[in-house]
């Protein structure tokens, strides 16, 4: 809702832009988003690749996420070890593990 507020200032020429956008790429803008919009707009700077580039922005809630089972990696770690050592472990060993599979193939 907060968003539309937002964009309900935007000139219906820039709306019909934004909408054409969103349509071709299948997303909405959020508040934060929708409110640099109205910014841009207010200062006479919105434009179609302004918009564009806006909507590009990589949003909290469109970031993909990984999750794994805890009971298929538990038997790795002490009981009680926090996600984020876990998190942390995980990474390093697949570092390595990447590490070790270039230098195999440099061979």
């Amino acid at each position: 809702m907060r968003p539309a507020v937002e964009l309900s200032y935007l000139p219906p020429e820039q709306q019909q832009t934004l909408l054409e956008e969103m349509t071709a790429e299948e997303r909405t803008p959020s508040h934060v988003q929708a409110m640099k919009m109205r910014k841009f707009s207010e200062e006479g700077r919105l434009g179609e690749d302004v918009i564009h580039s806006i909507m590009q922005e990589e949003k909290p809630n469109q970031v993909e996420q990984f999750k794994m089972p805890r009971d298929k990696i538990s038997k790795f770690f002490p009981v009680g070890t926090p996600a984020q050592k876990i998190e942390d472990t995980i990474i390093k060993a697949l570092e390595l593990w990447r590490q070790r599979e270039r230098n195999r193939d440099a061979r």
